[in-house]
């Protein structure tokens, strides 16, 4: 009998680690972005039209500004561009430290908005796609609401039952079968992405990746509904007490740990590219995508983030 209390006893030790509880182990706040994050000067692997700059140059040239609470990533808004150019000069930064399961939450104020704009807040596994990618924050041209989507290699789907409020726009996260659009999930609230969140004074996106899935919750600023932990950035935080997430994608026929290895954490601003470019027009922008984004500078005044912070949880 001893041994089997002491099995019990180990048992209820052990629970709390297993369930929905998680300790924060990052924060990221105004400065602390520079030197706990990696300005990427790389080629766009999305082909836009962007130059991607390093941090000494972001800094000069104001494209990253970090101080107190605040970080802001934008994009250059004031030179004319011709054909021989790299690209807008704009910012990918990537985080030094990689997470497997973990929880993330963004408090952001103010997202890249305008005709040909990408912006991201995304994850993945630099084996890509066999150590996967969560997109979490993702829209286009600003389109509509936010779109979080998984890309995966062959294997994992997400049909049959999900808890969620947003709308599924593929179940097959295979990147090879769905021309690298993966599974998605668009959110039905209005204010997630674009100039109606920054209308709204932005708000906060978590995603929580364990055995079981992933999920994604958004809250607009002027939500009633935001968690303590979440609004707070707490130094735990209970996922069970966060309501229904905009995107579920359950683990059912999506074996985990052999789909996503450990992750960079990237938040970033390109133009046109595989997608921006390839719905400009059907977004009602002018003209084709890449002469807009070269001709116009001005248009990019709002395509910036304002970042208050990032808290990470494991």
């Amino acid at each position: 009998m001893s041994a089997t209390r002491a099995l019990l006893t180990l048992a209820c030790l052990v629970a709390p680690a297993l369930g929905a509880t998680y300790a924060q182990t990052d924060s990221y706040q105004g400065s602390d972005f520079l030197s706990g994050f990696t300005h990427e000067a790389i080629a766009d692997p999305t082909h836009g039209r962007v130059n991607y700059v390093d941090q000494a140059t972001a800094v000069a040239q104001n494209l990253t500004y970090a101080s107190g609470d605040t970080l802001i990533l934008r994009a250059d808004d004031t030179t004319v561009l011709s054909a021989s150019d790299p690209g807008r000069s704009s910012v990918r930064l990537q985080s030094n430290n990689v997470y497997s399961n973990h929880v993330t939450v963004w408090n952001i104020r103010h997202m890249p908005q305008g005709c040909g704009t990408w912006p991201a807040v995304w994850e993945y596994g630099q084996d890509w796609p066999n150590q996967g990618e969560i997109d979490i924050l993702e829209g286009v041209n600003d389109h509509a609401t936010d779109q979080a989507t998984l890309h995966t290699t062959s294997g994992c789907t997400v049909g049959g039952t999900r808890t969620m409020t947003g709308t599924s726009v593929g179940d097959n996260c295979d990147v090879n079968a769905t021309g690298n659009s993966g599974c998605g999930v668009t959110s039905n609230d209005a204010s997630s992405y674009g100039p109606a969140f920054n209308a709204a004074g932005g708000g906060f996106y978590a995603m929580e990746r364990s055995d079981a899935g992933v999920k994604v919750w958004f809250w607009s600023r002027n939500s009633g509904a935001i968690p303590s932990d979440v609004l707070g950035g707490a130094t735990s935080v209970d996922t069970d007490n966060w309501g229904t997430p905009f995107a579920d994608f359950p683990s059912a026929s999506c074996d985990m740990a052999s789909h996503f290895g450990p992750h960079n954490i990237v938040i970033n601003l390109t133009f046109c590219g595989d997608w921006a470019g390839a719905v400009f027009a059907a977004d009602g922008c002018p003209g084709d995508c890449t002469t807009y984004v070269d001709e116009n500078p001005s248009a990019f005044t709002n395509a910036y983030f304002d970042v208050a912070w990032l808290k990470v949880y494991q």
